[in-house]
């Protein structure tokens, strides 16, 4: 298969900006971590501004790079995050199922989309901590795939960081879904490297020993 001078280079065929969005706690860091590098630490984490991770995956023949771009949730890094959502090409929606709060303001999150994002940006919903006891959910599958409906999502999975149980799934819908839109726009997505200037000055992670609450999962 032929590539552009500068995707041969990079060894790759479309770079795809993915964007990770939802509530402070609802495991956003954990599934990126699960996903990038197989990895789970029940330690509490909490991004702070903004972080990202390259992880270069084959979906039908097309060498993809991703860059995935993990948002703080809190109120009062939301100036910095909205930023992020420029160029975006994808948009990974996040709440933990034993938050019912999380799962409203998925309403909320996807006002920011309609502010921020471009007009047909890809979406997942995906709802975390899917290996909790029953006893623990509050928000049922069923309810999650309503959301996704009435906002027109077309991806939607409950998934695990811990149990590794629909992350791959979930970060591949949505990588598929911008793949083929861009393929069908003839869309000429060149390489970009990362701004760094955008990120310098801004600490991406504040750890805290599990004993203070588990964002990842229980």
């Amino acid at each position: 298969m032929a590539l552009s001078r500068s995707a041969a280079n990079a060894n790759f065929d479309i770079q795809i900006k993915l964007l990770m969005i939802g509530d402070s706690g609802v495991g956003k860091t954990c599934l990126l971590l699960r996903y990038a590098n197989d990895s789970f630490s029940p330690t509490f984490i909490t991004t702070i501004g903004i972080d990202f991770k390259i992880k270069t995956i084959v979906l039908d023949d097309k060498t993809i790079k991703l860059q995935i771009w993990d948002t703080a949730g809190q109120e009062r890094f939301r100036t910095i995050t909205t930023s992020y959502f420029r160029g975006a090409q994808g948009i990974l929606l996040v709440y933990d199922v034993t938050d019912r709060g999380s799962f409203d303001n998925i309403a909320n999150w996807m006002g920011q989309i309609s502010n921020h994002a471009e007009s047909n940006i890809s979406k997942v919903l995906i709802g975390n901590k899917a290996d909790v006891d029953p006893s623990e959910r509050v928000v049922s599958t069923e309810e999650g795939r309503k959301l996704a409906q009435e906002f027109g999502i077309d991806n939607f999975f409950e998934a695990s960081a811990k149990q590794d149980i629909n992350v791959k799934q979930a970060f591949e819908a949505v990588a598929k879904h911008v793949k083929d839109r861009l393929l069908q726009d003839g869309s000429n997505n060149r390489p970009q490297r990362p701004n760094t200037n955008q990120n310098r000055g801004i600490e991406l992670h504040d750890g805290k020993s599990s004993g203070g609450g588990c964002a990842c999962g229980k």
